[in-house]
């Protein structure tokens, strides 16, 4: 049979839905890429925690062991025999 444009039957329409294929794919990956970059919505790459300001790490024992001693939930005695226990174990 003969073709207009050359030879080209069915080969042509593979050819042209694979490039429709891979443009639009393409063109999905480049949206979702720019996305994430962007940090996404409310969450870091990577981690659970929230992309804000005020978060704060977590905090020591000796740092929690100091805020009880401050709002005098334990002795002062208390408190420094917890310390050195946290002390001797290495955790700071």
């Amino acid at each position: 049979m003969w073709y207009p444009h050359g030879d080209w039957g069915w080969e042509a329409m593979l050819f042209g839905g694979l490039m429709m294929i891979l443009f639009w794919g393409g063109l999905i990956l480049l949206a979702v890429w720019l996305f994430r970059s962007q940090g996404g919505p409310n969450l870091r790459r990577g981690t659970d925690r929230p992309d804000t300001d005020d978060y704060r790490p977590s905090r020591s024992a000796l740092d929690i062991l100091q805020e009880r001693y401050a709002r005098g939930e334990i002795s002062k005695a208390e408190y420094q025999e917890m310390r050195d226990d946290l002390r001797d174990e290495g955790v700071r």
